[in-house]
């Protein structure tokens, strides 16, 4: 049996702790500021298990150290990547609730330390499976996500699809491997009747799936990503992130989202669906 591995990295303050934690509700033996060096080790050690360790900015000169984690598949193991980030401001104010020193030294300001850190990062977060921007979660938010993602696996072989709906105007996810506009869409906030209602309501949704183009789109995104994901699969991918989004993504993206859902079951994926703004005001 493949040993699955998860790497836990990201900024300071963006719930690594909390995601390692997850993690070892969850079965996996954890370990966290593991030296890149030692991860072959460790999994040697714990053969057969489901390992989660965190290796960070802690790690020292992460580039020159990281080379080795894209050959780990071609050496039976199923590895990925969580990379875990935030907005600046609300690192900034997580740090100012801890109070803890921030890895790369008290001797320069914070705010510049979290901007190098994420310098320092930079070819680790390319190399990420999953991008999770967790300045909206708190605590139990942020568990529970990862519960939610990685708790109810059946094949590590087959592509994890999550639907994530979103309204531009609050800024477009950072974790999105694909990105669809559906502002072409008609409004439904601009029916009075409709307004304050969700794309969850069937009302909403009749309104919008009316039309061809609506209908078009999804047989579009089937034929894709039926298409994709034996590519996706026989690359070990683990995670596809679609984001749909409309202007204030309450209506127009998580009708479609709720409708793709269903579309993209023949396909045999499990598929998971985040409507990220839907509790927001507005178009």
């Amino acid at each position: 049996m493949t040993q699955e591995v998860v790497i836990i990295s990201g900024l300071s303050g963006s719930g690594k702790s909390t995601a390692l934690k997850a993690f070892e509700d969850l079965g996996y033996f954890c370990v966290d500021n593991l030296p890149p060096e030692l991860l072959e080790d460790l999994l040697h050690l714990r053969a057969g298990e489901k390992v989660a360790v965190v290796i960070d900015v802690r790690a020292g000169e992460i580039p020159t150290r990281i080379s080795f984690l894209k050959e780990l598949s071609h050496r039976g193991y199923y590895c990925e990547i969580l990379f875990l980030t935030a907005e600046l401001e609300v690192l900034l104010y997580r740090y100012s609730q801890t109070r803890r020193p921030h890895p790369l030294g008290p001797e320069i300001p914070l705010r510049e330390a979290l901007t190098r850190e994420a310098e320092l990062l930079a070819p680790l977060r390319e190399m990420a499976t999953v991008i999770l921007d967790t300045s909206g979660y708190n605590l139990y938010q942020l568990r529970e996500e990862i519960l939610r993602r990685y708790g109810e696996r059946e094949e590590l072989s087959f592509p994890t699809v999550h639907l994530l709906s979103f309204g531009y105007k609050y800024g477009v996810p950072a974790e999105a491997h694909f990105l669809f506009d559906l502002r072409f869409l008609p409004n439904p906030y601009f029916v009075p009747e409709l307004r304050a209602l969700s794309g969850k309501d069937p009302r909403v949704q009749k309104y919008i799936l009316r039309v061809p183009e609506a209908q078009k789109f999804l047989e579009a995104l089937y034929r894709l990503f039926e298409w994709l994901f034996p590519y996706y699969e026989r690359e070990g991918r683990a995670y596809v992130v679609v984001a749909l989004g409309c202007t204030g993504g309450r209506h127009r993206s998580v009708a479609i989202t709720e409708a793709l859902k269903e579309v993209l079951r023949p396909l045999g994926r499990r598929i998971l669906v985040t409507h990220r703004d839907l509790e927001r005001e507005g178009p």
